[in-house]
């Protein structure tokens, strides 16, 4: 079968209640989407994968995958949309990264179909009221992903302002044939923080991963000075697009590079006019926002500042603890002069290596500390 998967995951994550995007918690080593993505193609050889993201996170799933990464949107169906222009396959097999748990047997009963739709379904177990009334709950279906659609059929029943929770719902809408295949509770939604108990997601890594950041900056007269957000007592700063806090600009690239994110260059270029005479602190606090919402955990940070001058001594505890409150985690920061020698050594400018260490956040310990 010629088939194309799209796995929608652009969320925002609002209810599920934890600083990591349940998209990004990691099982092992992997984040939740790319977990997964392996998973479905594990089971079987589709044609192409196409992911949703969010806008801002795209650069991180193209750093992480080979899979096609397209932009997603505030609703599920405009995100579906964006995916589906990337689709030529005759079926295409849509799922929410939530349901994690897809297993080989219903996906093959999938695939299997000749219908316009093929959806998994549970029954309820309780009794159903609907408008204070009880009704027959063997009538009722709950409805799971994925679901496999025509391809041509499904962007034609999406040819309409009309939102659908799912892609069944789009195809009946016009007429459509639906197959009903029976699901499991094993692909129970992530929703909240509390759906975690899920037998296929296992604890995050314990591995600490190490990043280097290295900055420079010539001196410039009439200047403010500002090192790790503090202000230093001169009458000169430090020549940049930004403010030119060269203790910070080292910090991020550190911190990007031991996530594997890439440098503080793509995230803020010095291109951007947004960017002009920014506040390095404001770029920071950007920075561990990231690298929480997406799995991430600060360990640690030491950092090397090297300048004839100013000197630093008065300077290095308030740096120290200003960034140790910034990143919740332990700071180092050591001061040194490159002997005279070269540009440093001649006080044309400042110089700065960093070294940062980060883990995963354990959201599987944070899980079991609630039950």
């Amino acid at each position: 079968m010629d088939v194309t998967l799209i796995i929608l995951s652009a969320g925002n994550s609002t209810r599920f209640g934890y600083e990591v995007k349940k998209q990004w918690i990691r099982i092992g080593n992997k984040p939740l989407w790319l977990f997964v993505a392996e998973r479905f193609n594990e089971f079987f050889k589709f044609k192409k994968t196409v992911i949703t993201a969010n806008p801002n996170e795209i650069r991180l799933y193209e750093k992480m995958s080979d899979y096609t990464i397209v932009s997603g949107d505030k609703e599920r169906q405009l995100s579906l949309k964006n995916a589906l222009k990337e689709v030529d396959t005759e079926y295409v097999l849509v799922s929410d990264v939530a349901r994690a748990c897809i297993n080989k047997e219903i996906l093959q009963k999938l695939l299997n179909t000749k219908s316009d739709c093929a959806v998994p379904f549970i029954k309820p177990v309780d009794t159903v009221v609907y408008e204070d009334k009880t009704i027959n709950r063997d009538k009722v279906k709950l409805i799971q992903t994925p679901q496999l659609s025509k391809t041509e059929l499904l962007k034609k029943a999406l040819e309409t302002d009309k939102l659908f929770t799912d892609e069944r719902a789009a195809i009946e809408s016009i007429g459509g044939k639906i197959e009903y295949i029976p699901g499991s509770e094993e692909l129970k939604k992530i929703t909240y923080f509390k759906d975690l108990d899920l037998p296929c997601l296992t604890p995050p890594s314990k591995d600490i991963f190490v990043g280097n950041g290295y900055d420079t900056h010539r001196f410039e007269e009439n200047k403010k000075m500002v090192l790790g957000g503090v202000e230093i007592d001169v009458n000169y700063g430090l020549k940049a697009h930004s403010d030119g806090d060269v203790v910070i600009h080292s910090l991020i690239d550190a911190l990007l590079g031991a996530a594997g994110y890439g440098d503080i260059g793509e995230f803020f270029p010095d291109t951007d006019e947004k960017y002009k005479n920014a506040n390095s602190v404001e770029l920071l606090k950007e920075v561990i926002k990231i690298l929480t919402s997406t799995g991430f955990e600060i360990v640690n940070a030491d950092i090397s500042i090297i300048a004839e001058k100013p000197k630093m001594k008065e300077y290095k505890t308030k740096i120290q603890k200003n960034l140790s409150n910034l990143l919740n985690a332990p700071v180092n920061i050591k001061a040194t002069t490159n002997e005279k020698m070269g540009f440093i050594g001649r006080k044309e400018g400042i110089a700065v290596i960093s070294t940062a260490t980060l883990k995963y956040k354990d959201w599987y310990e944070d899980y079991n500390s609630r039950k």
